[in-house]
């Protein structure tokens, strides 16, 4: 059956932008196409491919993917997702659009737009696994296919983003790599950058237990800021941070979602005990005003 440019999809052409020759992108049967000549599939789950070249190298697989979407429908996360929104609400026009970059299973993105009856909501991801989420996280939502970065070498090389400037309200990056001078250019003037990152406290049990748990860097902080100042201001911060119960599977799906899983066993970690039956969750979410 042929695949049509999805209603979801439709209201975001304006922000879209051919990522070879930067020229806007127009419909064409099961495709997206710029005046080059360019042409993107959309997938039948709803969202539209932009990737070019050479691929990402990271993102969520399949089995992350699903272990991401059975945690986060826990609500364990959800005191995350109500200050993500609390940010980002009051900042967004009436009509306003929220750019999640690095949006994953879309969990965050719609628990904004859920705050703002008005507001559209574009994620970003490299993982087509998980946009499959996105695609029906919300009903004023839409997903692309997008890699933030790839690996040149030893390197990892930021590529711009496939959008225009000066297009969003607000730009989300929950857990997600950073690319502070993209942020600034799709952001309108008046528009806010929110960004949630762990503490050296987040999920310390579980790192304590799991060795081959991703560790947190110490300097997040002031990388972060060096990354930012040129670009950003803050304008406010909230620390939330609570202990959480976890059951075997919970705890399972919590280390499945992270990049940690690549490196685990999943039956071996269900059989050794290593497991915690709860977690601390400690994370920064930062409002930034650009400069």
């Amino acid at each position: 059956m042929p695949v049509s440019l999805s209603p979801a999809l439709e209201p975001f052409l304006d922000l879209l932008r051919c990522p070879t020759c930067r020229t806007a992108l127009h419909p064409d049967h099961a495709a997206l196409r710029c005046p080059a000549g360019h042409t993107f599939d959309i997938a039948r789950h709803g969202y539209v491919s932009l990737l070019t070249g050479t691929r990402a190298t990271s993102g969520d697989d399949a089995a992350m993917a699903r272990a991401r979407d059975r945690f986060l429908s826990t609500g364990r996360y959800a005191p995350i997702r109500q200050a993500v929104a609390r940010l980002a609400a009051g900042a967004v026009p009436e009509q306003g659009t929220v750019l999640d970059v690095g949006c994953g299973t879309g969990y965050y993105l719609a628990g904004v737009l859920d705050q703002l009856p008005a507001a559209r909501g574009l994620g970003l991801d490299t993982s087509v696994r998980a946009l499959r989420s996105t695609a029906r996280a919300h009903a004023r939502a839409a997903a692309v296919t997008w890699g933030a970065q790839l690996t040149a070498g030893a390197q990892r090389v930021f590529r711009p983003f496939p959008l225009a400037d000066g297009i969003a309200d607000i730009v989300l990056d929950v857990f997600a790599p950073r690319n502070p001078s993209e942020f600034h250019r799709v952001l309108r003037p008046t528009g806010r950058l929110v960004v949630v990152r762990p503490t050296k406290r987040h999920l310390a049990e579980l790192r304590g237990q799991v060795p081959a748990v991703v560790t947190i860097d110490p300097a997040k902080e002031q990388r972060l800021s060096k990354a930012l100042t040129p670009f950003f201001e803050t304008s406010g911060t909230q620390q939330i941070e609570y202990a959480t119960p976890l059951t075997r599977t919970q705890a399972l799906d919590l280390v499945g979602m992270t990049p940690s899983a690549r490196h685990l066993n999943r039956a071996d970690l269900a059989e050794n005990g290593l497991l915690p039956d709860q977690v601390t969750v400690s994370v920064l979410a930062t409002a930034y005003r650009p400069r």
